[in-house]
């Protein structure tokens, strides 16, 4: 624990942690074993970090955040540009920003911003094994289930479900209360209170109506191939 670290009342800081220069924990936290707080991180009162989770420098974690095994808030987002023939790598000098009562599962990233912040909004819930890239802004009371990503500076507002595996194209915005379908690939805006499903993204009533069709090709081909071999007498 840095001796500059400003560490509440009642907190209970794990076997092996690592608490960074001028962080600040609040009353009553619980940073388990091995966890590792970068430097300039606050976190809020009431906040339990699991064991392996690391925070990188300058994180802000708002109260009663509880953060499971192995997630990683505020590493480097993916930014990166072609320059005479070579990638070369842009700096990330924003942070995160974690609101109050959000969940953020195990395995999961969350990449800070190449400027200003990547945020959580409150209440959230983040299942295990979920992306969130570089400058993307989550609402208020959302779900985002596991194996979800989003490309970078992709928002989503307040009360939307991501179903499993589902994937945002960056640069994009997801309207209020909106839903979005399993394995569902998001390349454009969603209005609010849409749902949407399949790969790319359409409004669930035609994805509906594609499926029933997809059920019936098998017979619509034989009935196809009937008709071919009798015109072909």
């Amino acid at each position: 624990v840095a001796a500059s670290a400003k560490i509440g009342k009642d907190v209970s800081i794990g076997a092996f942690c690592v608490v960074g220069e001028n962080a600040e924990i609040g009353d009553g936290a619980v940073i388990e074993a091995q966890a590792t707080i970068g430097r300039g991180v606050s976190v809020g009162a009431g906040t339990r970090i699991e064991s392996g989770v690391r925070i990188g420098a300058y994180t802000r974690i708002g109260a009663r955040v509880h953060i499971l095994p192995n997630a990683v808030i505020g590493a480097d987002g993916f930014g990166f540009i072609p320059v005479d023939g070579k990638i070369e790598k842009i700096p990330q000098i924003g942070n995160v920003v974690i609101e109050d009562d959000v969940e953020i599962g195990a395995g999961t990233c969350i990449d800070r911003a190449r400027f200003s912040s990547t945020r959580i909004g409150k209440g959230t819930k983040i299942d295990n094994l979920v992306q969130i890239g570089h400058n993307c802004v989550i609402g208020k009371y959302c779900f985002v289930c596991g194996q979800a990503g989003m490309a970078g500076s992709s928002t989503v507002g307040d009360y939307v479900t991501l179903a499993g595996q589902a994937g945002l194209s960056g640069h994009i915005k997801i309207g209020d209360r909106a839903t979005v379908g399993a394995q569902c690939g998001v390349l454009g805006d969603v209005e609010p209170g849409a749902t949407v499903l399949d790969s790319p993204a359409i409004p669930v009533a035609l994805a509906k109506r594609l499926m029933v069709l997809k059920m019936r090709l098998p017979d619509m081909f034989a009935r196809l191939k009937a008709v071919e071999k009798q015109l072909s007498r």
